[in-house]
């Protein structure tokens, strides 16, 4: 599996983005998605991800702001984020794999796959 994320850019806060992670692969719909950041000087974080059926899991800095989706017959993942702070400055990065456990989905090393990620910078 192949990852390209784009959609990331410079936003003021307050502001929204729509980062894209397109997919290569037949079986893509069958795949867990998710997407992770790492800020300058810090660790990687999970964001959220998804399952195939469209069950959703958010960091809890994620929830009530970001919205992660998916579009199987695009092979994409989307991740909708509003109310956007400078703290949400990052490198957002897409991850897949094709079976991870609920206690797992926020590790990164549950993922497999990686896209080359893509910058946010949210001015303040």
């Amino acid at each position: 599996v192949q990852l390209q994320a784009s959609g990331g850019g410079l936003v003021q806060a307050g502001g929204s983005l729509r980062l894209s992670c397109v997919a290569s692969g037949r079986t893509f719909s069958m795949y867990v998605m998710g997407w992770f950041r790492q800020a300058p000087g810090k660790d990687r974080e999970f964001v959220a991800a998804i399952r195939w059926n469209g069950n959703t899991y958010y960091a809890d800095s994620s929830k009530g702001r970001f919205t992660i989706s998916r579009d199987n017959a695009k092979n994409t993942v989307y991740l909708q984020m509003n109310s956007l702070k400078s703290v949400d400055t990052a490198v957002y990065y897409c991850a897949a794999d094709r079976s991870i456990i609920s206690s797992e989905m926020s590790t990164g090393s549950s993922y497999d796959y990686w896209g080359q990620g893509t910058l946010v910078t949210v001015s303040s």
